[in-house]
């Protein structure tokens, strides 16, 4: 079965830091770009970072560029999304994605990612 599974979400006061977890299971995560996704209430799903399979790439939208940092450990089939500086408008449902390629693709599309996780809450509120 071919599975991601989140973790590490949670409650957290504004300026505050979290760092989610994705881990793979069923295929050869090392071979693929991971997305990370958010979906907040009453709004559509969007896309916060990618990171290419070897690591050496990544992009990130604009809300989170030098707050948030992917990484990756292969070798634990694990990928990782730092989250600094957290925002009340940081409040969503993080979903991470199994691209359907080694490297990030230039659009968020839904479509270049097939396995999805079922999220994790994160919460920023004082």
């Amino acid at each position: 079965q071919l599975q991601v599974v989140e973790s590490g979400g949670g409650l957290v006061q504004p300026g505050g830091s979290l760092r989610l977890s994705c881990v793979a299971s069923g295929f050869p995560l090392p071979n693929y770009a991971v997305g990370w996704f958010r979906q907040a209430p009453g709004k559509e799903r969007e896309g916060v970072s990618c990171i290419s399979s070897s690591g050496d790439a990544t992009k990130y939208a604009d809300s989170v560029k030098g707050r948030f940092t992917a990484s990756r450990d292969n070798a634990k089939s694990t990928v990782y999304l730092q989250m600094d500086n957290l925002k009340p408008e940081d409040t969503a449902v993080y979903y991470c994605a199994s691209a359907v390629q080694a490297m990030c693709a230039r659009s968020w599309a839904p479509f270049e990612y097939d396995v999805w996780g079922q999220g994790t809450q994160v919460t920023v509120s004082s």
